[in-house]
């Protein structure tokens, strides 16, 4: 199943495999699935940004089926409690002693359903494991399996009853997809799949093994130093348009992507170049992977809203003024 670690056409074959297993059961939504496959090969977690019906809950679903690991779903609801999601301490009467009991976030795989529904302390609490891959119960800490990914989706049309995630912690989030409509011909394709009823099987393809493997092999990918001063380049545009000559956007932006975004970007431009079968990244695999890795990191101004501004349009004006090396 393992591809040889000096086969990148092995490699690019084995994911080819995963992603056309995954179609099996979601058609079209090709650039939802490749950014989940993306955060796989990054250990990096992912927010989906959609409408009900998107086919987002069960595209996870499908990665976990593909994948073979654990994997655990988090139904976020505005009474749950942190406990609930990473565990709590039980007393064993056998023992006369507590033990712990772990949460469901002690998978390989984590579906945070409609997280914005969530109040803020479990959001915190879901958060710090996503970024320490680690939590505490009863003053002791245990290690979250590897590879963990968190794969959170939000409804962005409702805002009664939900809790929206603050900028710092979307900030945690490595891309933030926005899933849309599918075509008329992928609905009627849709249509025609589902009409039975019947569940669609897929086949496990790779493993924890495997994927840690695998993420050695991107970290290897080639990042050209031009290419690494590209990235640093249109990171700092956002916090300061005018430096690429578009002064225009200066009042649309309250905040600017941190460097942090420079690291995600360099991550997912390797993925996104492994994807495609390839040991080196272009300027495309850059330019394809910034809208979902700046979309949440570039805060815009009240004078944004008011204009109808998204941080999407500002990204595109910046990568379409930026000189590409």
């Amino acid at each position: 199943m393992t591809a040889k670690p000096s086969d990148p056409t092995g490699h690019a074959e084995l994911l080819r495999r995963s992603l056309d297993e995954v179609g099996r059961r979601i058609v079209g939504q090709r650039a939802m699935v490749e950014r989940l496959i993306i955060g796989l090969l990054t250990g990096g977690h992912i927010l989906l940004e959609g409408v009900p019906g998107l086919a987002k809950t069960l595209a996870v679903r499908t990665l976990a089926d593909i994948f073979g690991a654990g994997f655990s779903r988090i139904q976020f609801t505005p009474d749950l409690l942190p406990a609930d999601i990473v565990g709590t301490m039980i007393f064993d009467p056998k023992t006369q002693e507590f033990r712990p009991k772990h949460g469901p976030l002690f998978a390989h795989i984590v579906l945070a359903d409609e997280v914005n529904r969530a109040p803020a302390k479990v959001q915190s609490a879901l958060l710090e494991a996503m970024q320490e891959r680690q939590v505490s119960i009863g003053g002791q800490t245990y290690r979250l399996p590897e590879p963990f990914l968190v794969l959170a989706t939000q409804n962005p049309i409702e805002s009664e009853g939900t809790y929206p995630l603050p900028e710092a912690q979307l900030d945690r989030f490595l891309l933030k997809v926005r899933v849309g409509y599918p075509s008329r011909s992928d609905e009627r394709e849709i249509l025609q799949r589902m009409a039975g009823g019947e569940p669609i099987a897929v086949a496990s393809i790779l493993d924890p093994k495997t994927v840690l493997n695998l993420r050695r092999e991107v970290l290897a990918t080639h990042l050209d130093p031009r290419l690494a001063d590209y990235i640093v380049d249109l990171v700092r545009a956002t916090r300061d348009p005018a430096s690429v000559g578009l002064s225009a956007l200066a009042p649309l932006v309250a905040f600017g992507a941190s460097p942090r975004a420079s690291i995600a970007l360099a991550q997912v431009s390797r993925a996104h170049g492994f994807l495609q079968g390839r040991t080196f990244v272009t300027p495309q695999d850059i330019q394809a992977m910034a809208p979902d890795v700046l979309r949440h990191r570039v805060v815009i101004s009240f004078e944004a809203e008011a204009e109808d501004v998204t941080s999407d349009a500002i990204v595109e004006q910046i990568l379409a003024k930026l000189r590409v090396p």
